[in-house]
């Protein structure tokens, strides 16, 4: 039976093929320099009426030849059926792509993790298929919030394995995925309604839409931090316009607006910031303070700058 438990990272997959380089790399593996990823056929029929159908393939290329080619599997129970049909996928997807190709199982639990981890002993000398798995210890955590806004897909596993209420690096995550969702350039996926029906815990579907609750163009000049942001000479053409937008969709209130304008500018001059930091500037209130950071922050060469 399918299930969205099943499928979901399958979906993200699908999606951002190229997120597969993320699982090899965190499970320790390299994988060769390429220029793009694609989705490739996961069916591996011969002429018997067997039928092969991976969960998902995915082949890296550069200058349009394969140079890896990569079978995703799901399992979410042991299945002793696998170590007879996953050798058969990997030959089968080699002799037609002509490239090396790898297999990553990706498992949710510890149980299933272990088992899909023995080596399948094909019964030719030095012949030893060692299955690369994936648990959660292995996905990445999205804390930071460019890498978040830049991969969507990432993010949004990364929050559905990692997302705790209970800790302060799982309460991060989820604090990451709720402002990449908000800040993402309009068209952008979020999946923000595949991690809420996943992630029962948090109510991700309310706070997305308070966040994203709009503002008009006249609100929006009322706001005296974010309009003197806007004028500022130093904030200027392309980048003005795209932050102005931004903030216009988004902005909630005097010290959210002048808070959101600081980030903004600290970003746009390439100053790195803190999770940390970045917090502290979004939970002020108070009006002075934000608008001497907006003013400080056109001219500081570091964050430490901006509290000093």
């Amino acid at each position: 039976m399918v299930t969205i438990e099943h499928e979901y990272l399958l979906e993200l997959v699908t999606n951002n093929p190229a997120m597969v380089r993320d699982l090899l790399v965190g499970s320790g593996l390299p994988i060769p320099a390429f220029d793009s990823a694609e989705l490739g056929s996961g069916d591996f029929n011969d002429r018997r009426p067997t039928e092969y159908r991976a969960d998902a393939v995915v082949v890296f290329k550069k200058r349009n030849k394969p140079v890896q080619a990569v079978v995703v599997e799901v399992q979410r129970k042991p299945d002793k059926g696998k170590t007879w049909s996953w050798p058969v996928y990997l030959s089968t997807l080699r002799a037609s792509r002509k490239c090396p190709v790898k297999l990553i199982v990706y498992c949710e639990n510890d149980a299933t993790a272990r088992y899909c981890a023995t080596p399948i002993d094909m019964g030719h000398p030095g012949w030893i298929l060692k299955p690369i798995v994936v648990d959660p210890s292995k996905v990445p955590k999205i804390t930071d919030l460019r890498e978040a806004i830049d991969n969507p897909e990432l993010t949004a596993l990364s929050v559905i394995v990692h997302g705790k209420s209970d800790t302060p690096e799982g309460k991060q995550v989820v604090e990451t995925f709720k402002q990449a969702a908000v800040e993402r350039p309009k068209g952008r996926p979020d999946y923000a309604d595949l991690v809420a029906v996943l992630r029962r815990d948090f109510d991700f579907t309310r706070s997305l839409e308070e966040a994203r609750m709009p503002v008009t163009v006249e609100q929006l000049e009322e706001v005296p931090y974010v309009r003197r942001w806007i004028e500022l000479g130093e904030v200027k053409g392309e980048a003005r316009g795209e932050a102005r937008g931004e903030a216009r969709g988004e902005a909630r209130g005097e010290a959210r607006g002048g808070a959101k304008a600081v980030i903004k500018i600290l970003h746009e001059r390439g100053i790195s910031i803190s999770p940390e930091d970045e917090e502290r500037i979004r939970s002020c209130t108070d009006h002075e303070m934000v608008e001497n950071w907006i003013s400080k922050a056109l001219k500081i060469h570091n964050v430490d700058e901006l509290f000093d």
